[in-house]
């Protein structure tokens, strides 16, 4: 990574800010062709909240210099936004563009929505990687092949960078990460010298601009994880001002237990904490929300910085494997093949996957039936007709017990298989979409209906997730206003990550922008047809330069490695 080309902003920004001070106005100072892009006459959502204002947005470079009435200044490249809402680019909260943006950089279901900062690192992040993980990497690739040619968090996302992508990028580290390179797959608490291994890690990782330590307590390894480990990598996130972000460990009955984990583990870890993807998932667990959502705000009240991220749907996405017991996947993915292949463990398997547990989150029961849980992305050529159908179908289609066709399509598939499982509540989903201190993700890759994409069926969050806010949530339903949701898309994920200057239209800011229409903004992918572009979105600039053009987008790829507060040369 080439330092000069994180330093030469800043200097610009402190001279332009210099120059801001001694004028008069504030809408910034401008002489005839001083400005790169100006956006004339738009209706302005600087993302505070506020009201918004009819005016200009001036850039030059790669920041903005000019808000407001710009009078006779000019710029090289001008377009007339009237009759349209200018705001700050959206941060994707939680992001599994991982390796879509290795296929393709442009980043096309995200970016037609107005996302210009992708957030990853949900569980397990992209790095540190030791020989085994590399190798762990290589093997269990699906649809999209690469080679994995970093080890560091830092260098994934400089990789990134040099191959060329729209939108910005950041990550966590996944609390699971570093308990792999450290202790592989196994089911037992870490050694005082392993945890102090996996304390390096974290801290390294820090310095190298991750945002914090992301846990993900469903899925193994990281379920492995118990309280303590997870308080002592959050304890040092804390000291570089990073913050513990969960998928919680369960999101069904025991939702409320799982609020407890993250609040005491914010508490005693001294740290800013986020639920990823509120919810209560299953239908008998849908009441226990209101009590959730009143913990956090009790804990907020004590002091304690705690936030959350929702996707606009209800209805998740996961593996299929999400509905086998935890205890089957202790050694890693191969060692659960061989269990559900025994005779003996397949039958406990299927027993398990029928009762209520304080131990783990059934979806399988949680989705009330095999109808309710639709497979949308395999591996095998031979099982990939199958997508798109429900386990149920699947299960009659051949005459088998729908726990027991779980069991078979994994083991057939050699993979996880991405499911969606229908357990949420729209409710639910609405109350969410509403509270003041929770932003939103797509919780899903960056896609195009096009190419290697197309082998699977992704969750419609993946093309309308964002769209859906200001579509069906602001404009057709009225759950908030304009300025509050663009608020939550852009400047509360920006703020509680620490980003530095971006999330808010202000001089000095990184010109990460976007035009769109309030009333033909659109989400159009579905459940049965999810390939399918948002619409409604018309200009996206990304530090400075535009990446759609007119709803179309332009082949450019200026996005960045963006770090957290303990890297200094960020």
């Amino acid at each position: 990574m080439n330092p000069v080309k994180f330093v030469r902003p800043l200097v610009l920004n402190i001279a332009m800010c210099a120059v801001v001070a001694m004028c008069v106005v504030a809408v910034g100072c401008g002489s005839p062709d001083q400005y790169d892009v100006v956006l004339r006459n738009g209706m302005i959502y600087d993302g505070s909240g506020g009201e918004p204002y009819v005016g200009d947005v001036a850039f030059s470079g790669d920041v903005i210099a000019a808000l407001g009435n710009i009078g006779e200044a000019t710029g090289r490249t001008e377009i007339d936004v009237s009759g349209l809402a200018v705001s700050p680019g959206f941060v994707n909260m939680m992001s599994w563009a991982n390796e879509s943006l290795i296929e393709d950089g442009h980043s096309q279901s995200d970016i037609r929505q107005g996302v210009t900062l992708e957030i990853m690192g949900e569980g397990s992040s992209m790095g540190p990687l030791n020989d085994a993980m590399k190798a762990g990497m290589l093997e269990s690739q699906g649809d999209i092949h690469y080679g994995v040619e970093w080890t560091t968090l830092a260098q994934y996302l400089e990789y990134l960078e040099r191959r060329g992508i729209s939108p910005n990028v950041a990550s966590f580290i996944g609390a699971a990460t570093p308990r792999e390179y450290v202790i592989g797959q196994d089911d037992r608490p870490p050694t005082p010298e392993e945890l102090d291994q996996m304390k390096t890690l974290v801290r390294q990782a820090m310095e190298d601009g991750a945002l914090g330590v992301a846990s993900s307590l469903i899925y193994p390894p990281g379920s492995f994880a118990d309280t303590d480990e997870l308080i002592a990598l959050a304890e040092v996130a804390a000291e570089y001002d990073g913050m513990y972000i969960s998928h919680m460990r369960d999101e069904g009955a025991n939702m409320l237990g799982a609020v407890d984990e993250l609040l005491t583990i914010a508490r005693e870890a001294g740290i800013r904490a986020e639920i990823y993807h509120l919810k209560s998932s299953g239908r008998s667990n849908w009441h226990l929300f209101d009590e959730a959502i009143a913990m956090v705000e009790r804990a907020q009240a004590e002091g304690l910085e705690i936030t959350a991220d929702v996707y606009t749907y209800p209805a998740g996405s996961t593996g299929l494997n999400a509905a086998i017991p935890p205890w089957v996947q202790e050694g890693g993915f191969e060692a659960s093949l061989e269990r559900m292949k025994d005779p003996d463990l397949r039958e406990q398997i299927a027993n398990e996957m029928l009762e209520e547990s304080g131990e783990w989150e059934n979806l399988y029961l949680g989705a009330g039936s095999p109808e309710n849980i639709l497979l949308v992305g395999f591996r095998s050529e031979d099982l990939k007709p199958l997508t798109g159908k429900t386990l149920g179908e699947i299960a009659e289609m051949r005459g088998t017990d729908p726990r027991y066709t779980a069991m078979d399509l994994i083991i057939e598939d050699d993979s996880r298989i991405s499911t969606v499982y229908f357990t949420q509540s729209e409710d639910v989903v609405r109350k969410a979409v509403g509270l003041p201190w929770v932003s939103f993700n797509s919780d899903a890759a960056s896609l195009a209906p096009e190419g290697v994409f197309l082998e699977s069926s992704p969750h419609p969050r993946a093309y309308g997730s964002f769209a859906r806010v200001l579509g069906k949530y602001v404009r057709d339903e009225k759950v908030l206003s304009l300025q509050e949701a663009i608020r939550k898309l852009a400047a509360l994920p920006a703020q509680t990550l620490r980003i530095d200057r971006r999330g808010e239209l202000k001089v000095g800011f990184f010109a990460d922008v976007v035009v769109f229409d309030p009333e033909k903004i659109q989400d159009h992918a579905t459940f049965v047809e999810p390939h399918q572009y948002a619409t409604g979105m018309i200009h996206v600039f990304v530090n400075g330069e535009q990446v759609l053009k007119n709803g179309d987008h332009t082949g450019a790829t200026p996005g960045r490695a963006v770090f957290g507060p303990g890297r200094t040369d960020r």
